[in-house]
């Protein structure tokens, strides 16, 4: 059985809207612990701006094609993202962890979008190419952002660590 382009470019809306509900619960859920990281607090606030602004638009892709998001897929991925954030927290190095799991976040992310880029061409759905490039870029630039902060994150962690300070988040 032969699967329709539209049905695999509407799953493939989906999936994205619901990796975007797993990304943002895992920046919340950042953001509510850090407490010694200044810049990547601000990276991860205005990136969860733009996740809502991506959401919306993806929103908007799936009601102009007369389709809606996925609870099932937005439960079980939003709950996985709580699970993950939480996941490093016992860690001494949690704050090097959360960088690391954040860098490689967000390039399955570019991954995501650009496949879905590509299936949309492929169904022959334009329409949105757009707002899905512009998803993709801002996901390119937060993945640059992030890129940038390993180093300054990983001197502030070893700073404060070899002062005797708390330094997890």
């Amino acid at each position: 059985m032969s699967t329709d382009t539209r049905d695999i470019y509407v799953s493939a809306l989906r999936n994205t809207h619901a990796l975007e509900m797993q990304a943002l619960q895992i920046m919340e859920r950042q953001v509510e612990r850090l407490e010694h990281y200044p810049e990547l607090t601000d990276a991860l606030r205005k990136h969860i701006d733009e996740t809502h602004g991506q959401r919306q638009r993806l929103d908007e892709a799936l009601h102009s094609l007369n389709e809606t998001h996925s609870v099932i897929k937005e439960g079980f991925l939003g709950f996985v993202g709580n699970m993950m954030a939480l996941g490093h927290t016992p860690a001494q190095d949690e704050i090097l962890k959360n960088t690391y799991a954040n860098h490689a976040f967000e390039n399955f992310e570019i991954a995501a979008y650009e496949s879905l880029i590509e299936i949309g061409a492929a169904a022959g759905q334009t329409a949105h190419h757009t707002a899905l490039r512009q998803s993709l870029d801002e996901e390119k630039a937060m993945a640059q952002r992030v890129h940038d902060l390993i180093g300054p994150v990983t001197r502030r962690y070893v700073e404060l660590t070899a002062s005797g300070a708390k330094a997890d988040r």
